[in-house]
């Protein structure tokens, strides 16, 4: 664990290494938007611009949920130290929000964007 602090990262007696499980799983949600954006992409030839809405409101929500990856990690290692480890609600909420708003923009666009052609 000594070469972890001299990295920067702190350390926990977490045997079974919950923040690094959370951290894992936070990871493969911003692939998931990621790829969501990709699949977006595809949509642009058969509804036009607007998917581009789509692309950019699912890789904003995945940026944000990367960038504040470390600051929930460290939360973690924290609470863990001082056994005071509390459930990131706000962080659940936006991603949750995230969804929901991308699902209705795709109901939209799927069903009441004319397709050329």
């Amino acid at each position: 664990m000594m070469a972890l602090r001299r990295r920067g990262i702190p350390e926990h007696q977490d045997a079974g290494l919950q923040p690094e499980r959370t951290s894992l799983a936070w990871g493969r949600t911003t692939l998931a938007m990621v790829v969501a954006a990709a699949i977006f992409l595809r949509w642009m030839p058969q509804h036009g611009l607007f998917t581009g809405v789509l692309v950019v409101v699912t890789l904003l929500a995945a940026l944000a949920i990367n960038l504040t990856q470390k600051i929930r990690y460290h939360r973690a290692v924290r609470g863990i130290a001082d056994e005071t480890v509390h459930a990131d609600v706000v962080a659940v909420l936006f991603t949750s929000l995230s969804v929901v708003v991308l699902g209705a923009l795709g109901i939209y666009t799927v069903l009441f964007l004319p397709v050329p052609g």
